[in-house]
């Protein structure tokens, strides 16, 4: 597989060329504050790229957005189950860039009682540090991106949970109010300097964090959530906590689009996946002709390599790319008011997340959700109510967010995995089928291996995983 090109070069072309934006400086040179004006945008920009390109695909290959085209080899390894050591290695390393930049402002916002840098820097490292434990399990986290120490030790996923949750406690509990030097503006690609925006995103990915633990550790995921609402913590109800800045130019646009169609200089390497293709088209979804082009709707087969002229995935250069979108904060808090709370009041916050979600691509959400519709929140059961939140959030993770609607299919089960071959014609649209060229044995892949390169140099790694091998939460 040919590597993946990143946008980190973006963060150059969206900030001003102004000479004290320099990256390169030595952090410890750098006088008070600097680290935030000029290294805090590069964090961002890093996470972006990473998340948006390497981990975009794979995600949307494993949450069945898409299967490799018939006559392409790009992706056969995500294909097939059979990501090794030796690949994506450049995605985790692009990470731990990012979060270096952000560690960095963290430190320094630290020191100088910058509690408005303190909680931006923080969220953003718990944020990237979900997303690879949540695919890598063990991770360098108390010891990740310290200069002096070359050889961190790998937290446990148990662990780096415990440390991200006190952390992000911590920094939330900071008076803003008593913040020491600048606050932030130009250099947030996210909020403009909108501390009550980042606030609520702190909540929500606070949120996340504990129904992360629903399976493994019940109780401390319902103190944890019932705690957080009963305070009155406020969640994202924007679209800010992501990057729109994105243009249809070279080095510029959304970093899949950047990857997959600019720098691969092809439109044919991803084809729609029968999963999400005969869901929405059973459902008459108008996202369907959004999420998918030309190509003949009835002939779409999940990892068939047999079939032909399967509808091209739809991609665009300027679709933004979220840490967290407010379909997907709504359907977590649907989703907690379901288990914690008796459902009142998930039916409205499931209701404005798909309304939401479709109005993203142009369409209108009523018809769906009225009495009767095709996505009708259910009128009782706790488990039917989560598997039509957990499913529409499967949906709304098109095309940019898969990696964490896979994540949520380990966690949940849903949706749910077929019994029998999507040529079948007992299917049910919109179920999961494993690939037909997998090199698992038939069994879905849990999570992506650490890379050779940190392993060979590290010798905290742990041992090899499986592929197939479940991370700490995801329990049965």
């Amino acid at each position: 597989m040919k590597k993946i090109i990143t946008l980190i070069t973006a963060v150059f072309l969206l900030v001003s060329c102004d000479e004290t934006f320099d990256i390169n400086r030595n952090p410890d040179t750098l006088g008070s504050g600097q680290a935030n004006s000029t290294i805090f945008p590069a964090g961002i920009t890093g996470l972006v790229g990473a998340q948006g390109s390497y981990y975009a695909i794979i995600g949307g290959f494993w949450s069945q957005f898409w299967t490799q085209n018939n006559t392409s080899n790009q992706y056969k390894t995500i294909d097939q189950y059979s990501i090794g050591t030796n690949d994506f290695g450049a995605a985790y390393t692009a990470m731990y860039d990012a979060l270096n930049d952000i560690r960095v402002v963290k430190s320094q916002a630290a020191k100088e009682g910058n509690t408005k840098y303190y909680l931006m820097a923080t969220i953003l490292e718990v944020e990237g540090s979900q997303v690879l434990t949540d695919l890598y399990d063990a991770i360098p986290y108390s010891e990740a991106n310290n200069p002096n120490i070359l050889q961190p030790k790998f937290n446990s996923g148990k662990e780096t949970y415990d440390l991200m949750i006190s952390d992000l406690k911590l920094a939330l509990s900071k008076d803003l109010s008593a913040s020491v030097g600048d606050g932030p503006g130009n250099d947030d690609f996210l909020f403009k300097g909108d501390m009550t925006k980042w606030t609520k995103f702190g909540n929500t990915l606070l949120l996340k964090l504990y129904m992360r633990l629903t399976k493994v550790d019940p109780t401390l995921a319902q103190s944890g959530i019932t705690n957080l609402i009963n305070s009155g913590a406020t969640f994202l109800d924007t679209d800010d906590a992501g990057m729109t800045q994105f243009i249809d130019a070279a080095d510029r646009s959304n970093p899949l689009y950047e990857t997959d169609r600019r720098k691969l200089n092809s439109t044919l390497n991803l084809r729609a996946s029968k999963t999400l293709y005969s869901y929405l088209q059973t459902n008459a979804d108008p996202r369907l002709s959004k999420y998918y082009g030309a190509g003949n709707p009835n002939n779409q087969g999940d990892f068939l390599n047999t079939a032909t002229n399967l509808s091209l995935v739809t991609l665009s250069p300027t679709t933004s790319v979220f840490f967290i979108s407010k379909e997907e904060s709504n359907f977590l808090q649907a989703e907690a008011l379901v288990r914690y709370y008796g459902g009142a009041g998930a039916k409205a916050k499931y209701n404005a997340a798909v309304t939401a979600a479709m109005a993203r691509f142009g369409g209108t959400a009523t018809a769906f959700l009225t009495a009767g519709g095709k996505y009708e929140f259910p009128a009782a059961g706790v488990t039917a109510q989560i598997e039509a939140i957990i499913t529409q959030k499967w949906i709304a993770s098109f095309p940019g967010n898969g990696y964490e609607s896979f994540i949520e299919q380990n966690r949940t089960g849903y949706p749910k995995i077929s019994a029998v071959p999507q040529t079948s014609d007992s299917y049910v649209p919109g179920q999961f089928a494993i690939s037909v060229n997998n090199q698992t044995g038939n069994l879905f892949p849990k999570r992506i291996v650490l890379p050779s390169t940190v392993r060979n140099r590290n010798p905290n790694a742990p041992a090899l995983k499986l592929i197939t091998d479940s991370v700490w939460w995801d329990v049965k």
